[in-house]
């Protein structure tokens, strides 16, 4: 027993630092490769939540801002919190866990679908609103409020300048320039995170079956 408990926790420890590693290439590959205006910072963070819950989720989004904390030489990223956010409501909204055996109905394996469906599509959009808020807010206190310099120029500054000059108070506008990326940004991470952590599932059930 000891022995198990040993290897699932490096197994969990190495999938961590892989999502971390990957959310770190992701951004080049997607983002400036295909020069999308998103975010894509934390799918594999999503991903690892859906697999393996909290605590695990935690840890790969920490991981995330550590590499990022090193890469760009100690400068601090305090959009974690909207990582840490993210990964709390995935763990508390996301779909049931169904792992069943032997052949379904096709009446059955309906039902699932769509309660799998409804219950991905409320995470997202509960998570699209909260990140959106938070990160305004955060970028409102961090960037407006203090004299803090913004290390890269992102996907929601491109809208910020559209309405640089109506009579929107700076904090809406940081929230609400927001909406835009992550109704994209977070379908992705939202689903995409969930197919991949299906096939996780499916790899572990190959090389591990179970008696």
């Amino acid at each position: 027993m000891p022995n198990q408990n040993l290897a699932h926790f490096i197994k969990i420890a190495a999938i961590c630092v892989l999502a971390a590693a990957l959310n770190h290439l992701i951004f080049p590959v997607v983002v400036l490769g295909f020069r999308m205006p998103l975010f894509m910072d934390t799918v594999f963070t999503a991903a690892v939540t859906f697999y393996a819950g909290l605590i695990p989720g935690l840890a790969a989004a920490l991981l995330t801002w550590v590499i990022g904390f090193t890469i760009k030489d100690g400068i601090i990223n305090p959009f974690i919190i909207c990582s840490i956010a993210e990964v709390i409501l995935i763990f508390l909204l996301k779909p049931s866990d169904v792992r069943t055996r032997g052949l379904l109905s096709e009446e059955k394996k309906s039902f699932i679908f769509a309660t799998t469906l409804a219950s991905l599509m409320v995470l997202y959009i509960t998570v699209c609103i909260t990140i959106s808020t938070l990160g305004g807010l955060i970028d409102y206190i961090f960037y407006t409020e203090f004299p803090n310099t913004k290390p890269d120029y992102s996907a929601e500054d491109a809208f910020k300048e559209w309405f640089s000059d109506s009579p929107i108070p700076m904090l809406i506008l940081n929230i609400l320039s927001r909406v835009p990326v992550n109704l994209v940004d977070r379908f992705i991470v939202i689903f995409g995170g969930y197919f991949i952590s299906r096939g996780m599932v499916k790899m572990e059930s190959k090389l591990f079956p179970k008696p």
